[in-house]
């Protein structure tokens, strides 16, 4: 009897794929997932002007490789004021917007961008009123 168990457990075992994780799955939602994170953390993300966005490019990110999606526009601060044009570059794990941030030169410098008028037309309904 114990054997009968034992040998159906290694066949149900034996029979499951393993799933290998992919951190590099391209990220086919990644305007939304930027827009929803720029809505959340920009001071002021409504009337955001000269929006551009590049498209998702496999970089190496420190020893690994991962998608990134370069993001430039002015936006205004809590005082309604424009800061002025900033590059943020955003990295993607799995699929998924995993971190937004400033970025460097070596990162959005030579980045070919496109007009990102969904980011011009943000707008979050307790900060647009």
């Amino acid at each position: 009897m114990l054997s009968a168990v034992a040998l159906v457990l290694v066949a149900c075992s034996s029979s499951k794929k393993e799933t290998e994780e992919n951190p590099n799955v391209f990220p086919a939602d990644y305007k939304n997932e930027i827009l929803l994170t720029m809505t959340n953390t920009l001071e002021n993300p409504t009337n955001v002007r000269a929006a551009y966005i590049s498209d998702p490019v496999l970089r190496p990110v420190g020893k690994n490789e991962r998608y990134m999606v370069c993001v430039r526009s002015d936006s205004r601060n809590a005082s309604n004021h424009y800061t002025g044009s900033k590059d943020r570059v955003a990295l993607f794990y799995d699929g998924h917007l995993n971190q937004l941030i400033e970025a460097t030169k070596e990162q959005c410098g030579s980045t070919a961008y496109k007009p990102f008028p969904e980011l011009e037309k943000l707008c979050q309904a307790k900060k647009c009123e």
